[in-house]
């Protein structure tokens, strides 16, 4: 199988993983944190996407305690999301 990709694809491509690859490294060494809030990630990525993505079981929210803790999302998880779904539109 073959995947022909212009030269800006391939740019936007190399770019995309680049920028997962600071993000990783950032929460790794605690200079970002790994969780976004969920209104963190609504403000970042539109609040449909994020409820559709987590309704289609392709990000997972995560709530530390019992009534009033607040969901967290895997801050890679949600990236990968939205730079799949932008690159889909390239690709």
């Amino acid at each position: 199988m073959n995947i022909n990709l212009t030269s800006h694809q391939l740019q936007l491509l190399l770019q995309d993983a680049a920028e997962m690859g600071a993000i990783q490294a950032l929460s790794k060494v605690g200079k970002i944190r790994p969780f976004l809030k969920k209104s963190q990630a609504f403000r970042l990525y539109g609040r449909k996407n994020v409820e559709y993505w987590i309704a289609l079981g392709l990000i997972t929210s995560r709530k530390d305690g019992d009534h009033s803790a607040t969901w967290r999302i895997d801050r890679l998880e949600a990236e990968a999301i939205n730079k799949s779904s932008a690159a889909l539109h390239y690709i």
